[in-house]
């Protein structure tokens, strides 16, 4: 069996990185994906999906240095449901509001925002396949 998913957005909140135990960095970040249509009274609508990303290795390096809030990104991953309910993690917020968000284990991300003057050029599509050849990197 295999599945890929693949979204398109734009990033909630700067990457947050932390360290398995056994030192290996893991990065999340949040990434919002929109619809947007006509309803029939000739109203815009749009429809905002949330999304929990994380990322492993070096992918996870890269993605912590390089990525800031509102980033446009390409993410492919596999998509990974709740243990408990078989969908998105659900809570209650704060407010009490009931929130959902689906989580992805990304593999690759591709980098579509123009790079900022104080970054260095690197390769806009980075994977958990050539994110261990620095040679991809520069």
């Amino acid at each position: 069996m295999y599945q890929k998913t693949t979204l398109i957005g734009h990033l909630g909140r700067d990457p947050e990185m932390r360290f398995l135990p056994s030192g290996s960095p893991v990065v999340r970040f949040s990434l919002a994906t929109s619809d947007r249509w006509t309803n029939h009274d000739g109203q815009p609508q749009v429809r905002i999906t949330w999304w929990q990303i994380t990322t492993y290795g070096k992918l996870a390096e890269i993605c912590h240095q390089y990525l800031h809030k509102g980033a446009r990104l390409l993410v492919e991953g596999r998509l990974t449901a709740d243990p408990q309910t078989g969908g998105p993690r659900m809570w209650t917020d704060s407010h009490g509001q009931a929130r959902a968000a689906f989580e992805l284990i990304a593999l690759t991300v591709r980098f579509l925002s123009p790079r900022r003057a104080d970054q260095p050029a690197i390769d806009d599509a980075v994977s958990e396949e050539t994110s261990h050849d620095n040679q991809n990197l520069i």
